[in-house]
């Protein structure tokens, strides 16, 4: 099957997180079954560009991708030489899938897609949230939503979502799509992560018990309140790892100031990857995703992995996954819940050592990417019927 995917940013860029890391997965699995997987996507880096040529693709772990500058209007990740090609390779797909909403490459791609007639999926990849919504660029993103994205989901073959969560957000809207389809998202195999495990890492070692969240340090996160939850317990150590592009980490060690807590947290505000984030997980006792949306939260199945113990609260999709697997604790979100259920798996070694294997097991069983390229071959078999 010739599969074409578009997707605003892809890899090398990190900073974009767990969404852009879940497609790449995808495209690596589809390819290693056999597919001929090809992304369509641009060169933007944040401010700046990624490093990549323009005009010949690049193979990455079996993904031809090939990149597009932006030269202007580039919060919109306009790029307007990629049409062509992607008119091109319209010509001989099969099926495209399209990743996000509310930009540029979506809404061209979902346009070419139908004039080509290419049955397309679209994956809103979290970004379909009344409240997200509501809370940032309410007037812009309603715009668009009602301009453009709202007819481009109505047409599509198929809206993919990654957890009932996910789902129940989009049901909101009241659209009329023509199919929903759940299929999560996976993990890397674990291998051994080269590279040099810096000090403030490797001091996790010896804070014991260790809390930890590692994820993007953002407003969503819902990492207020962990502090505050965190306020609550008697002992141990509370980590807060990960690229803090909001510049949120002052007002964190502020609070912790504040909460008489500042000796037992540690902010470390960094992308952390390789032997680093190996040791991040190896030293915690308890991970923590206390977010007040996720779509997902790919960082939970990575703890579950590894064998940590997990809390998240209800708003995290993978919190149906931590039920399923017994694998830790979910919990509403208020600050007293959030600190009793770190408490519980604190003060009890061997239920937390119970859960931290469950979830071992479960994701080994069920959430390889290889399991999930599979599941999401069936979805495209069956738009292309």
């Amino acid at each position: 099957m010739r599969i074409v995917h578009v997707v605003p940013t892809y890899l090398p860029a990190v900073r974009y997180g767990g969404p852009i890391l879940a497609v790449h997965g995808l495209c690596r699995a589809l390819a290693k079954r056999g597919h001929a997987v090809e992304v369509f996507t641009t060169s933007i880096d944040g401010a700046a560009n990624s490093d990549v040529p323009h005009g010949i693709p690049v193979v990455l772990d079996g993904v031809k991708v090939h990149y597009f500058a932006s030269p202007v209007l580039r919060r919109l990740s306009f790029a307007p030489s990629l049409m062509p090609a992607l008119r091109r390779a319209f010509r001989e797909a099969d099926v495209a899938h399209l990743h996000s909403v509310f930009l540029w490459p979506t809404w061209a791609a979902a346009r070419l897609a139908r004039r080509s007639r290419v049955p397309y999926v679209m994956s809103p990849r979290g970004m379909l949230v009344k409240k997200l919504i509501h809370a940032r660029h309410r007037l812009l993103k309603s715009a668009w939503i009602s301009l453009i994205d709202k007819s481009n989901l109505e047409k599509a073959a198929a809206v993919h979502v990654t957890s009932s969560f996910e789902a129940a957000e989009l049901a909101k809207f009241g659209w009329p799509l023509r199919r929903v389809a759940m299929v999560p998202n996976g993990v890397d195999e674990l291998a051994t992560a080269p590279g040099k495990i810096f000090d403030d890492i490797g001091a996790l070692a010896d804070a014991r018990p260790l809390i930890l969240f590692l994820g993007r340090i953002s407003r969503v996160k819902g990492l207020d309140r962990l502090m505050r939850a965190f306020a609550h317990t008697r002992a141990g150590t509370l980590a807060i790892i990960g690229g803090d592009y909001d510049g949120l980490a002052p007002s964190l060690l502020q609070l912790a100031r504040d909460l008489n807590i500042s000796d037992r947290v540690r902010v470390i505000a960094r992308t952390v990857v390789g032997a680093d984030k190996e040791a991040a997980f190896a030293a915690a006792t308890v991970f923590v995703l206390p977010s007040d949306s996720e779509s997902f939260g790919n960082s939970v199945l990575e703890a579950m992995q590894r064998g940590v113990p997990v809390v998240v609260t209800r708003d995290v999709g993978a919190a149906e996954i931590v039920r399923e697997a017994n694998a830790g604790i979910v919990v509403d979100g208020d600050a007293d819940e959030l600190a009793c259920a770190i408490e519980r798996l604190v003060e009890n070694p061997e239920f937390a050592r119970d859960m931290g294997e469950a979830g071992r097991r479960h994701v080994a069983d069920h959430y390889s990417w290889d399991s999930i390229a599979a599941r999401m071959e069936v979805l495209y078999e069956s738009v292309r019927a």
